[in-house]
């Protein structure tokens, strides 16, 4: 693995912020998305290239290191990814296998990709651009390997906001009864009971109890008026959440938010999704009502201003019902992060 420090050329981020935003695992792609031929990623305004050769999956800075073309405007022929301008190839590990301008010349040990460590998890590819000494460390989801549970792969949603925006939307609940109107709020149900986070070795996590459902609305035979719903939020800082709804016959619904920071204003949105009821149903039907929650998320976060999560806590002003948004920001400015989301 060739290791490179310097930002991104078009970074969006002031470098403190940018370093401590680096050292954290990322999802960028579906595992199912990703094969011989390269495909294109962004993470923190780092352009990436993913191909997969035999049982190796490559992910590496989208520039050929001969002249600077993207890797991912190339095809692969079999034996590596071709670039499109002259034609090198490059395999295994990101190195050149092949310079058809001299095919019978030494390959140069520097013709290498810039390449990053690769972890499928969860049905996604997980990758970290300044990983450091202390291991891998992606999110837990609870119930991903567990047999009784089904494992559904969302599409992913394309969101013209911040990351923290984003996730500090999910780890909201006040808003279903006014947002959530046509998937599963009540809007003549908003009192918010109180709640208290609790901080963990990654964040912090909240256990919420209400009346307020999670079935579609107008789903026929899905109405629990005495059930107490209890929505268990687990935050892994800096930009994902697990939610466990605990649903009427001991079922359970998990939905992991991840918030991957193309850059300071773009989030690509992936969410895994396990549960243990209506399994039999159509894949496409939760796929579907899922995309609408998040639909009515994005249009609201896309309205926020600043557009920046304000990490001062005297720069917003706040409600007994925002301990969650409290304590993520307090996690964020526990990490360093300050300067760039003051604005």
């Amino acid at each position: 693995m060739i290791k490179d420090r310097s930002l991104p050329l078009h970074c969006t981020f002031i470098e403190s912020d940018w370093r401590i935003l680096a050292a954290h695992w990322y999802p960028i792609a579906q595992s199912a998305a990703v094969g011989q031929a390269p495909i294109k990623a962004m993470l923190l305004d780092e352009p990436l290239v993913l191909y997969r050769l035999g049982d190796e999956l490559v992910v590496a800075r989208d520039v050929c290191p001969h002249r600077g073309v993207p890797l991912s405007m190339g095809k692969s022929d079999g034996q590596g990814v071709v670039c499109a301008y002259h034609g090198l190839r490059f395999g295994h590990g990101g190195r050149c296998n092949k310079i058809p301008a001299s095919p019978n010349g030494t390959i140069p040990a520097r013709m290498a990709l810039f390449t990053y460590p690769a972890i499928e998890r969860y049905g996604l590819v997980w990758t970290c651009l300044d990983p450091q000494d202390n291991g891998v460390d992606i999110p837990t989801m609870p119930h991903w390997e567990d047999p009784q549970f089904q494992q559904i792969i969302c599409p992913t949603v394309d969101i013209q906001a911040f990351a923290g925006r984003q996730l500090e939307g999910f780890l909201d609940v006040a808003h279903f009864g006014f947002v959530h109107t046509d998937t599963f709020g009540d809007p003549d149900n908003t009192q918010i009971p109180p709640y208290r986070p609790v901080e963990t070795g990654k964040g912090f996590e909240v256990h919420y109890n209400s009346s307020v459902g999670n079935y579609p609305i107008g789903i026929d035979g899905k109405v629990c008026d005495d059930f107490n719903w209890l929505r268990h939020f687990q935050v892994h800082l800096p930009f994902t959440a697990t939610l466990t709804v605990h649903f009427p016959n001991e079922g359970r619904l998990v939905i992991m938010n991840a918030a991957s920071p193309v850059s300071s204003k773009v989030t690509r949105l992936f969410a895994p999704i396990a549960r243990n009821f209506d399994k039999d149903l159509p894949v496409e039907d939760c796929h579907a009502f899922n995309l609408k929650v998040f639909e009515e998320d994005r249009l609201i976060v896309e309205s926020q201003r600043p557009e920046r999560l304000p990490l001062d806590p005297m720069l917003e002003v706040h409600i007994p019902a925002d301990m969650s948004s409290i304590a993520y920001r307090k996690g964020l400015r526990n990490q360093g992060l300050s300067q760039f989301f003051l604005y």
